[in-house]
Protein backbone atom coordinates (compact mmCIF):
# COMPACT_ATOMS: atom_id res chain seq x y z
CA UNK A 1 0.00 0.00 0.00
CA UNK A 2 1.08 3.58 -0.70
CA UNK A 3 1.53 5.53 2.53
CA UNK A 4 2.97 8.62 0.84
CA UNK A 5 0.98 11.80 1.47
CA UNK A 6 -0.04 14.01 -1.42
CA UNK A 7 1.29 17.60 -1.57
CA UNK A 8 -2.11 18.86 -0.36
CA UNK A 9 -2.07 16.42 2.56
CA UNK A 10 1.46 17.48 3.54
CA UNK A 11 0.29 21.10 3.55
CA UNK A 12 -2.66 20.13 5.76
CA UNK A 13 -0.37 18.23 8.12
CA UNK A 14 2.00 21.19 8.43
CA UNK A 15 -0.78 23.72 9.01
CA UNK A 16 -2.54 21.66 11.71
CA UNK A 17 0.77 20.89 13.42
CA UNK A 18 1.69 24.59 13.53
CA UNK A 19 -1.70 25.58 14.89
CA UNK A 20 -1.60 22.94 17.64
CA UNK A 21 1.95 23.89 18.60
CA UNK A 22 1.08 27.59 18.79
CA UNK A 23 -2.34 27.40 20.45
CA UNK A 24 -2.30 24.33 22.71
CA UNK A 25 0.45 25.04 25.19
CA UNK A 26 -0.31 22.80 28.17
CA UNK A 27 -1.15 25.40 30.82
CA UNK A 28 -3.50 27.30 28.49
CA UNK A 29 -5.12 24.12 27.21
CA UNK A 30 -5.66 22.89 30.76
CA UNK A 31 -7.46 26.16 31.63
CA UNK A 32 -9.74 25.72 28.60
CA UNK A 33 -10.56 22.13 29.60
CA UNK A 34 -11.59 23.31 33.07
CA UNK A 35 -13.86 26.04 31.64
CA UNK A 36 -17.64 25.64 31.67
CA UNK A 37 -17.94 24.13 28.19
CA UNK A 38 -14.64 22.28 28.31
CA UNK A 39 -13.40 23.62 24.96
CA UNK A 40 -12.73 26.89 23.15
CA UNK A 41 -15.43 28.39 20.93
CA UNK A 42 -12.76 30.66 19.47
CA UNK A 43 -10.69 27.67 18.38
CA UNK A 44 -13.83 26.04 16.99
CA UNK A 45 -14.47 29.09 14.80
CA UNK A 46 -10.87 28.91 13.61
CA UNK A 47 -11.37 25.25 12.70
CA UNK A 48 -14.32 26.36 10.56
CA UNK A 49 -12.37 29.19 8.91
CA UNK A 50 -9.53 26.82 8.03
CA UNK A 51 -11.97 24.29 6.55
CA UNK A 52 -11.19 21.50 8.99
CA UNK A 53 -14.82 20.97 10.03
CA UNK A 54 -15.80 20.29 6.42
CA UNK A 55 -12.94 18.01 5.43
CA UNK A 56 -15.21 14.99 4.95
CA UNK A 57 -18.26 16.95 3.78
CA UNK A 58 -18.91 17.02 -0.01
CA UNK A 59 -18.32 20.30 -1.79
CA UNK A 60 -22.05 20.42 -2.62
CA UNK A 61 -22.73 21.25 1.04
CA UNK A 62 -19.83 23.64 1.54
CA UNK A 63 -17.16 21.13 2.52
CA UNK A 64 -13.80 20.18 1.05
CA UNK A 65 -14.73 16.69 -0.13
CA UNK A 66 -11.71 15.11 1.56
CA UNK A 67 -11.20 11.53 2.68
CA UNK A 68 -10.32 9.45 5.73
CA UNK A 69 -6.58 10.10 5.34
CA UNK A 70 -7.23 13.83 5.72
CA UNK A 71 -9.17 13.14 8.92
CA UNK A 72 -6.34 10.92 10.16
CA UNK A 73 -3.83 13.73 9.63
CA UNK A 74 -5.93 16.18 11.66
CA UNK A 75 -6.67 13.73 14.47
CA UNK A 76 -3.02 12.72 14.88
CA UNK A 77 -2.03 16.36 15.31
CA UNK A 78 -4.93 16.88 17.74
CA UNK A 79 -3.68 13.95 19.80
CA UNK A 80 -0.27 15.58 20.17
CA UNK A 81 -1.90 18.72 21.58
CA UNK A 82 -4.60 17.06 23.72
CA UNK A 83 -7.11 19.13 21.75
CA UNK A 84 -10.41 19.20 23.72
CA UNK A 85 -12.77 20.46 20.99
CA UNK A 86 -15.66 18.16 19.90
CA UNK A 87 -14.13 17.36 16.52
CA UNK A 88 -14.73 13.61 16.67
CA UNK A 89 -18.37 13.84 17.75
CA UNK A 90 -19.34 16.58 15.29
CA UNK A 91 -16.99 16.54 12.29
CA UNK A 92 -16.33 12.79 12.12
CA UNK A 93 -19.13 10.66 13.60
CA UNK A 94 -22.00 13.17 13.58
CA UNK A 95 -21.13 14.37 10.10
CA UNK A 96 -20.68 10.78 8.93
CA UNK A 97 -24.12 9.71 10.10
CA UNK A 98 -25.76 12.67 8.35
CA UNK A 99 -23.78 12.15 5.16
CA UNK A 100 -24.51 8.42 5.09
CA UNK A 101 -28.17 8.32 6.11
CA UNK A 102 -29.55 11.86 5.94
CA UNK A 103 -32.11 12.93 3.37
CA UNK A 104 -31.23 15.62 0.87
CA UNK A 105 -33.24 18.18 2.82
CA UNK A 106 -31.48 17.24 6.08
CA UNK A 107 -28.05 17.51 4.45
CA UNK A 108 -28.81 20.90 2.91
CA UNK A 109 -30.17 22.23 6.20
CA UNK A 110 -27.49 20.90 8.56
CA UNK A 111 -24.18 20.18 6.84
CA UNK A 112 -23.44 23.79 5.76
CA UNK A 113 -24.04 24.94 9.35
CA UNK A 114 -21.72 22.21 10.60
CA UNK A 115 -19.00 23.29 8.16
CA UNK A 116 -19.37 26.93 9.27
CA UNK A 117 -19.00 25.98 12.94
CA UNK A 118 -22.57 26.90 13.83
CA UNK A 119 -23.79 23.37 14.63
CA UNK A 120 -22.56 20.87 17.23
CA UNK A 121 -23.70 17.25 17.12
CA UNK A 122 -23.50 14.56 19.79
CA UNK A 123 -24.14 10.94 18.78
CA UNK A 124 -26.11 9.14 21.51
CA UNK A 125 -25.62 5.48 20.63
CA UNK A 126 -24.76 3.76 23.94
CA UNK A 127 -27.08 2.71 26.77
CA UNK A 128 -26.45 1.68 30.40
CA UNK A 129 -26.83 -2.04 29.68
CA UNK A 130 -25.24 -2.12 26.21
CA UNK A 131 -21.58 -1.67 27.17
CA UNK A 132 -19.92 -1.66 23.69
CA UNK A 133 -22.65 -3.43 21.69
CA UNK A 134 -24.31 -0.79 19.52
CA UNK A 135 -27.12 -3.19 18.59
CA UNK A 136 -28.18 -3.50 22.25
CA UNK A 137 -30.85 -0.80 22.06
CA UNK A 138 -33.85 -0.61 24.39
CA UNK A 139 -34.79 3.03 23.71
CA UNK A 140 -38.11 2.85 21.83
CA UNK A 141 -39.54 5.05 19.11
CA UNK A 142 -43.26 4.78 18.41
CA UNK A 143 -44.86 6.24 15.33
CA UNK A 144 -47.75 8.64 15.85
CA UNK A 145 -49.99 10.66 13.54
CA UNK A 146 -47.72 13.68 14.05
CA UNK A 147 -44.36 11.90 13.90
CA UNK A 148 -42.54 9.93 16.60
CA UNK A 149 -42.38 9.53 20.38
CA UNK A 150 -39.08 8.44 21.95
CA UNK A 151 -38.54 6.98 25.42
CA UNK A 152 -35.37 5.54 26.91
CA UNK A 153 -31.94 6.36 28.26
CA UNK A 154 -28.59 7.08 26.62
CA UNK A 155 -25.20 6.95 28.35
CA UNK A 156 -21.87 8.75 28.09
CA UNK A 157 -22.85 11.14 25.33
CA UNK A 158 -19.57 12.94 24.75
CA UNK A 159 -19.88 16.73 24.44
CA UNK A 160 -23.57 16.42 25.17
CA UNK A 161 -23.64 19.59 27.33
CA UNK A 162 -22.84 21.79 24.29
CA UNK A 163 -24.61 19.86 21.53
CA UNK A 164 -27.31 21.53 19.46
CA UNK A 165 -28.67 18.14 18.34
CA UNK A 166 -28.36 14.60 19.60
CA UNK A 167 -28.29 11.76 17.07
CA UNK A 168 -30.18 9.09 18.99
CA UNK A 169 -30.46 5.40 18.13
CA UNK A 170 -33.86 3.93 19.01
CA UNK A 171 -35.67 0.70 18.30
CA UNK A 172 -38.68 0.96 15.99
CA UNK A 173 -39.18 -2.81 15.78
CA UNK A 174 -37.74 -6.09 17.02
CA UNK A 175 -36.29 -7.12 20.35
CA UNK A 176 -33.33 -5.83 22.33
CA UNK A 177 -30.00 -6.85 20.71
CA UNK A 178 -31.56 -7.38 17.26
CA UNK A 179 -29.51 -5.66 14.59
CA UNK A 180 -32.66 -5.07 12.54
CA UNK A 181 -35.21 -2.53 13.66
CA UNK A 182 -32.78 0.21 14.78
CA UNK A 183 -33.41 3.76 13.56
CA UNK A 184 -31.67 7.09 14.07
CA UNK A 185 -33.37 10.33 15.12
CA UNK A 186 -32.27 13.95 15.22
CA UNK A 187 -33.27 15.27 18.65
CA UNK A 188 -32.94 19.01 19.43
CA UNK A 189 -31.39 19.75 22.81
CA UNK A 190 -34.29 22.00 23.85
CA UNK A 191 -37.17 19.68 22.97
CA UNK A 192 -39.56 18.79 25.80
CA UNK A 193 -38.94 15.46 27.50
CA UNK A 194 -35.14 15.42 27.27
CA UNK A 195 -33.52 15.47 30.71
CA UNK A 196 -29.75 15.90 30.55
CA UNK A 197 -27.41 14.99 33.41
CA UNK A 198 -24.00 16.50 32.72
CA UNK A 199 -20.70 15.16 34.03
CA UNK A 200 -17.02 14.79 33.11
CA UNK A 201 -15.02 11.74 32.12
CA UNK A 202 -11.86 10.97 34.09
CA UNK A 203 -9.82 12.97 31.56
CA UNK A 204 -12.23 15.91 32.04
CA UNK A 205 -14.11 15.60 28.73
CA UNK A 206 -17.73 16.87 29.03
CA UNK A 207 -20.40 14.19 28.67
CA UNK A 208 -24.09 13.67 29.43
CA UNK A 209 -26.60 11.03 30.40
CA UNK A 210 -29.88 11.49 28.54
CA UNK A 211 -33.27 10.50 29.92
CA UNK A 212 -35.92 10.57 27.18
CA UNK A 213 -39.49 10.69 28.46
CA UNK A 214 -42.06 10.58 25.65
CA UNK A 215 -40.10 13.00 23.49
CA UNK A 216 -42.32 14.13 20.63
CA UNK A 217 -40.57 14.57 17.29
CA UNK A 218 -41.67 15.47 13.80
CA UNK A 219 -41.59 12.88 11.02
CA UNK A 220 -38.59 14.66 9.48
CA UNK A 221 -36.52 13.83 12.58
CA UNK A 222 -35.99 10.28 11.31
CA UNK A 223 -32.55 9.92 9.68
CA UNK A 224 -32.57 7.33 6.89
CA UNK A 225 -35.00 4.46 6.42
CA UNK A 226 -36.94 3.18 9.40
CA UNK A 227 -35.28 0.20 11.09
CA UNK A 228 -32.33 0.08 8.68
CA UNK A 229 -29.70 2.22 10.44
CA UNK A 230 -27.44 -0.36 12.07
CA UNK A 231 -25.20 -1.15 9.06
CA UNK A 232 -24.53 2.56 8.50
CA UNK A 233 -23.92 3.15 12.22
CA UNK A 234 -21.34 0.35 12.24
CA UNK A 235 -19.54 1.79 9.23
CA UNK A 236 -19.44 5.34 10.64
CA UNK A 237 -18.28 4.07 14.03
CA UNK A 238 -15.42 2.27 12.24
CA UNK A 239 -14.52 5.66 10.76
CA UNK A 240 -14.58 7.02 14.29
CA UNK A 241 -12.36 4.16 15.48
CA UNK A 242 -9.77 4.95 12.79
CA UNK A 243 -9.90 8.62 13.83
CA UNK A 244 -9.36 7.98 17.55
CA UNK A 245 -6.58 5.50 16.75
CA UNK A 246 -4.87 8.38 14.92
CA UNK A 247 -5.47 10.64 17.92
CA UNK A 248 -3.93 8.03 20.19
CA UNK A 249 -0.88 7.73 17.91
CA UNK A 250 -0.36 11.49 18.20
CA UNK A 251 -0.69 11.36 21.97
CA UNK A 252 1.72 8.40 22.27
CA UNK A 253 4.22 10.12 20.00
CA UNK A 254 4.14 13.27 22.13
CA UNK A 255 4.48 11.44 25.44
CA UNK A 256 7.34 9.32 24.05
CA UNK A 257 9.21 12.47 23.00
CA UNK A 258 8.65 14.12 26.38
CA UNK A 259 9.86 11.06 28.25
CA UNK A 260 12.94 10.78 26.05
CA UNK A 261 13.82 14.42 26.73
CA UNK A 262 13.32 13.92 30.47
CA UNK A 263 15.70 10.95 30.51
CA UNK A 264 18.35 13.13 28.85
CA UNK A 265 18.11 15.87 31.48
CA UNK A 266 17.34 14.01 34.74
CA UNK A 267 20.62 13.06 36.41
CA UNK A 268 21.33 10.33 38.95
CA UNK A 269 24.69 9.03 40.17
CA UNK A 270 26.38 11.82 38.24
CA UNK A 271 24.94 11.05 34.79
CA UNK A 272 21.67 11.37 32.84
CA UNK A 273 19.41 8.45 33.64
CA UNK A 274 18.90 7.97 29.89
CA UNK A 275 22.38 6.43 29.79
CA UNK A 276 21.23 3.44 31.83
CA UNK A 277 20.68 0.58 29.44
CA UNK A 278 17.59 -0.77 31.15
CA UNK A 279 15.82 2.57 30.62
CA UNK A 280 16.96 2.68 27.01
CA UNK A 281 15.36 -0.73 26.51
CA UNK A 282 12.10 0.53 27.98
CA UNK A 283 12.11 3.51 25.61
CA UNK A 284 12.62 1.13 22.70
CA UNK A 285 9.69 -1.00 23.88
CA UNK A 286 7.52 2.14 24.01
CA UNK A 287 8.61 3.09 20.49
CA UNK A 288 7.82 -0.37 19.13
CA UNK A 289 4.30 -0.30 20.60
CA UNK A 290 3.77 3.17 19.11
CA UNK A 291 4.93 2.13 15.65
CA UNK A 292 2.75 -0.98 15.62
CA UNK A 293 -0.24 1.17 16.53
CA UNK A 294 0.69 3.67 13.82
CA UNK A 295 0.93 0.98 11.14
CA UNK A 296 -2.44 -0.52 12.03
CA UNK A 297 -4.01 2.95 12.16
CA UNK A 298 -2.84 3.59 8.60
CA UNK A 299 -4.19 0.22 7.52
CA UNK A 300 -7.55 0.75 9.23
CA UNK A 301 -7.86 4.18 7.60
CA UNK A 302 -7.14 2.83 4.12
CA UNK A 303 -9.54 -0.10 4.62
CA UNK A 304 -12.59 2.03 5.47
CA UNK A 305 -13.83 1.58 1.90
CA UNK A 306 -13.26 -2.20 1.94
CA UNK A 307 -16.13 -4.74 2.18
CA UNK A 308 -17.89 -4.73 5.55
CA UNK A 309 -16.28 -7.80 7.11
CA UNK A 310 -12.76 -6.83 6.09
CA UNK A 311 -13.27 -3.25 7.27
CA UNK A 312 -14.62 -4.36 10.64
CA UNK A 313 -11.84 -6.91 11.12
CA UNK A 314 -9.06 -4.38 10.46
CA UNK A 315 -10.77 -1.71 12.59
CA UNK A 316 -11.01 -4.10 15.54
CA UNK A 317 -7.37 -5.14 15.09
CA UNK A 318 -6.24 -1.50 15.10
CA UNK A 319 -8.40 -0.61 18.10
CA UNK A 320 -7.11 -3.57 20.11
CA UNK A 321 -3.50 -2.61 19.41
CA UNK A 322 -4.22 1.04 20.19
CA UNK A 323 -5.65 0.12 23.59
CA UNK A 324 -2.72 -2.17 24.40
CA UNK A 325 -0.11 0.31 23.21
CA UNK A 326 -1.76 3.28 24.90
CA UNK A 327 -1.78 1.57 28.28
CA UNK A 328 1.84 0.50 27.94
CA UNK A 329 3.25 3.77 26.62
CA UNK A 330 1.28 5.88 29.10
CA UNK A 331 2.19 3.74 32.10
CA UNK A 332 5.87 3.62 31.17
CA UNK A 333 5.98 7.39 30.69
CA UNK A 334 4.44 8.01 34.10
CA UNK A 335 6.78 5.56 35.82
CA UNK A 336 9.91 6.88 34.10
CA UNK A 337 9.03 10.39 35.28
CA UNK A 338 8.94 9.13 38.84
CA UNK A 339 6.53 10.48 41.44
CA UNK A 340 5.85 13.69 39.54
CA UNK A 341 4.59 11.65 36.58
CA UNK A 342 1.34 11.14 38.47
CA UNK A 343 0.78 14.79 39.33
CA UNK A 344 -1.87 16.94 37.72
CA UNK A 345 0.70 19.66 36.98
CA UNK A 346 2.66 17.48 34.54
CA UNK A 347 1.24 16.92 31.06
CA UNK A 348 2.35 13.27 30.98
CA UNK A 349 -0.44 12.28 33.38
CA UNK A 350 -3.00 14.01 31.15
CA UNK A 351 -1.79 12.15 28.08
CA UNK A 352 -2.13 8.90 30.02
CA UNK A 353 -5.71 9.76 30.99
CA UNK A 354 -6.60 10.65 27.41
CA UNK A 355 -5.15 7.35 26.18
CA UNK A 356 -7.18 5.45 28.77
CA UNK A 357 -10.38 7.19 27.68
CA UNK A 358 -9.65 6.52 24.00
CA UNK A 359 -9.15 2.84 24.86
CA UNK A 360 -12.71 2.44 26.12
CA UNK A 361 -14.36 4.67 23.51
CA UNK A 362 -16.19 2.50 20.94
CA UNK A 363 -14.96 -0.63 22.72
CA UNK A 364 -11.82 -1.42 24.69
CA UNK A 365 -8.94 -3.68 23.64
CA UNK A 366 -10.52 -6.83 25.09
CA UNK A 367 -13.82 -6.18 23.31
CA UNK A 368 -12.11 -5.73 19.95
CA UNK A 369 -9.88 -8.75 20.42
CA UNK A 370 -13.04 -10.84 20.81
CA UNK A 371 -14.61 -9.12 17.80
CA UNK A 372 -11.50 -9.75 15.70
CA UNK A 373 -11.51 -13.42 16.73
CA UNK A 374 -15.16 -13.82 15.74
CA UNK A 375 -14.59 -12.14 12.39
CA UNK A 376 -11.61 -14.38 11.51
CA UNK A 377 -13.27 -17.70 12.34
Amino acid sequence: MDFELSPEQRMLKDSVARFVQDEYEFVRCRAVVESEEGFSREHWRTFAELGWLGIAVPETYGGLGGDAVDIMIVMEAFGRGLVPEPYLTTAVVGSGLLRTLGSESQKKALLPKLVEGELLLAPALAEPQSRYDLHDVTTRAERTSAGWVLSGRKSVVLHGPSADYFIVSARTSGQARDTAGISLFLVPRSVAGVDRFDARTFDRAPCSELQLEEVELESESLIGDEGQAFAAVTKVVDEGIAAICAEAVGAMEAVHERTNEYLKTRTQFGQPIGQFQVLQHRMVDMFMELEQARSLTYLATLKLCAPDEERRRVASCAKAQMGKAGKFVGAQAVQLHGGMGMTDELDVSHYYKRLMRLDIQFGNAEHHLRAFTELTQ
